[in-house]
């Protein structure tokens, strides 16, 4: 057996165990790294090799070093990172979250205000400001799928908010085409993320 097929299944073999050992699927994995299932089931079965850059994702996401990844293996307990994910989750929400707790202290303030009207509108925009702070964390840690919901929800928050202001405000009719308007964006944002390269 050659030197570089030794290797291939030293780190399959070791891809494997601290899997197993962390309690994670394939998908559950696959998912961490944003790659499919199938690429780690390649992995596992030594018909390919993760880059090094995904080996030290991996080797993160385990909480162990590049190098028990790629030697023989040793006795050596798994302690994964995979509270990463929820906390990601966690600050996610909690970003979510915050824009509501501050369009609520808004409209609160704006019910005091004597003669003002519409002070609802404040959810309407806030609707608008968290499908951002979603999307900006679904670019950032999220996949294809997170990202184009979050993308969605930007376009039909911004539609809905439009639709509002113009009905309160002017005095158009048929405003019910501006969500026929975004159909055609929405089916770009789909296109987008279906046809944007896989790794």
């Amino acid at each position: 057996m050659n030197e570089t097929q030794d290797i291939k299944e030293i780190i399959a073999e070791n891809l494997l165990r601290f899997r197993t050992q962390a309690n994670l699927t394939q998908a559950q994995l696959a998912e961490l790294l944003n790659y499919s299932d199938k690429a780690v089931s390649k992995w596992e079965r030594g018909e390919s090799v993760p880059d090094i850059r995904v080996l030290i994702q991996i080797a993160g996401i385990y909480n162990i070093t590049l190098d028990d990844l790629v030697s023989r293996p040793k006795e050596k307990e798994v302690k994964p990172v995979l509270h990463k994910r929820k906390k990601r989750l966690l600050i996610t929400l909690l970003s979510f979250a915050l824009v509501w707790f501050i369009a609520t202290g808004i409209f609160v303030i704006l019910c005091y205000v004597p003669q003002l009207e519409y002070e609802w509108l404040s959810f309407v925009a806030a609707a608008l400001v968290s499908s951002i702070v979603l999307t900006v964390f679904s670019g950032v840690w999220g996949n294809r799928i997170t990202n184009a919901i979050t993308c969605s929800l930007i376009l039909w928050s911004l539609a809905a908010l439009l639709f509002t202001i113009l009905y309160l405000f002017t005095p158009l009719t048929s405003l019910w085409l501006l969500f026929v308007a975004a159909c055609p964006f929405e089916v770009l944002i789909i296109l987008w993320f279906v046809f944007r390269k896989v790794k």
